[in-house]
């Protein structure tokens, strides 16, 4: 019988949560509860201990916006994941910084992940501040661990029919850390600079174009995109 749309939508999320713990965060992160909000130009967002049980308990939650199923690549959305765990870590490990400031501490998190911190989505901007995007390094622990679950069939279910949403990166809860700011138009990008870049797969040779810094995977030959000159 098939999985309840719930059921077969929330299964890959927690799996890849589960999976990106294993891989990038030694299993240290403790259970969060995967929730799906709807927030204008932010792919999602963490809260911490913001749900309660029946016996007293907290848990944090990672929120993930399903208006970029289906238009944000897939590896754009476990991107997202990754960088919500980052915060999810600070909460518990470290020191968060004050409300809507993303620190040196988490930005550290972050590259030590294979996440690349930056105000504009893109190499040059700011690794700290209020609003926030990354880029993944290309060789660095994400990606790995990216395409190892990708070359496992991963996938999300269900996607939106109707998102109108312009993509964006990461974003933390606005009433914990501050909205993150897209790609190309936080500090220090440049007014009406033009960021698009060509790339290339290099198994069918298909070339698609888009901003700076995108981890963009080929499904049919299961390889990700390189960056062309």
């Amino acid at each position: 019988m098939t999985d309840a749309p719930t059921i077969s939508q929330y299964q890959r999320l927690q799996l890849a949560y589960d999976f990106f713990n294993a891989e990038l965060f030694g299993g240290g992160l403790p259970a969060c509860l995967i929730t799906l909000q709807r927030q204008k130009r932010v792919m999602g967002y963490f809260s911490p201990r913001r749900f309660v049980g029946g016996e007293g308990e907290f848990t944090d939650e990672i929120a993930m916006n399903p208006e970029f199923f289906g238009k944000a690549v897939l590896v754009e959305v476990l991107q997202t994941l990754a960088h919500e765990m980052c915060h999810l870590w600070q909460a518990h490990f470290g020191k968060p910084g004050r409300r809507g400031y993303h620190n040196k501490e988490w930005a550290d998190k972050m590259e030590e992940i294979g996440l690349i911190p930056s105000s504009t989505g893109a190499p040059g901007g700011a690794r700290t501040g209020e609003k926030m995007a990354d880029y993944p390094a290309p060789d660095g622990p994400f990606m790995a661990a990216a395409e190892r679950l990708l070359g496992d069939e991963f996938d999300i279910p269900w996607a939106d029919r109707y998102s109108t949403a312009a993509p964006l990166l990461l974003g933390p809860d606005s009433g914990v850390a501050g909205d993150v700011s897209a790609p190309g138009t936080g500090p220090g990008a440049k007014p009406g600079a033009r960021l698009k870049t060509k790339y290339t797969c290099p198994t069918c040779a298909v070339n698609v174009w888009g901003r700076p810094g995108l981890a963009i995977a080929c499904v049919p030959c299961k390889t990700l995109y390189v960056v062309s000159p």
